[in-house]
């Protein structure tokens, strides 16, 4: 059973995932009307990833016997300078759930909540991934600038999928 404190703070991430997979839906919307579809796909994928994310911690409340109790979720941004701008708005997106993802396993820590703390581990281990992916799209943004490079980039993009990740 998890702790009153837990519910809530899973409940809280949860809202969370849902926001983050909404952004990125948002982000989509803006690289399509850019003209950079291979962009748009790349964010159409991390918006299912982040579905993924919230639907395996509404399972995980619902299987230790909380209840989940969705919330409202606020507009996310809908318009960036660049595509450059909007990738760092991205990745600094990520820190801010990284810091939340922090957050939960030292709450799990504190109640001595093993189970939770043990599940947790996958989504402190996928947000290393996270940033590392968006910081990797950065870095070759910032080498591209506006040019050619940027249709070669947005070809890269473009081969991104969404797998469901295998968890144990």
């Amino acid at each position: 059973m998890l702790s009153k404190k837990m519910e809530k703070a899973f409940n809280d991430q949860i809202k969370w995932e849902y926001f983050s997979a909404y952004l990125y839906l948002s982000l989509s919307a803006y690289f399509t009307n850019t003209g950079l579809p291979g962009f748009a796909n790349w964010m159409d994928v991390q918006f299912q990833e982040e579905q993924f994310h919230a639907r395996r911690m509404f399972d995980y409340v619902n299987e230790k016997g909380g209840r989940v109790t969705l919330q409202a979720i606020d507009a996310p941004q809908n318009t960036w300078k660049s595509p450059l701008a909007a990738f760092e708005f991205a990745l600094n997106h990520e820190y801010a759930v990284t810091k939340r993802i922090n957050d939960l396993m030292t709450l799990a820590q504190k109640e001595n909540d093993h189970a939770s703390a043990i599940f947790l581990q996958w989504f402190v281990s996928e947000q290393v991934e996270e940033e590392a992916s968006f910081g990797d799209t950065v870095n070759k943004l910032k080498l591209v600038g506006d040019g050619g490079g940027l249709f070669l980039l947005d070809r890269e993009l473009a081969t991104r999928v969404f797998v469901q990740p295998t968890v144990a």
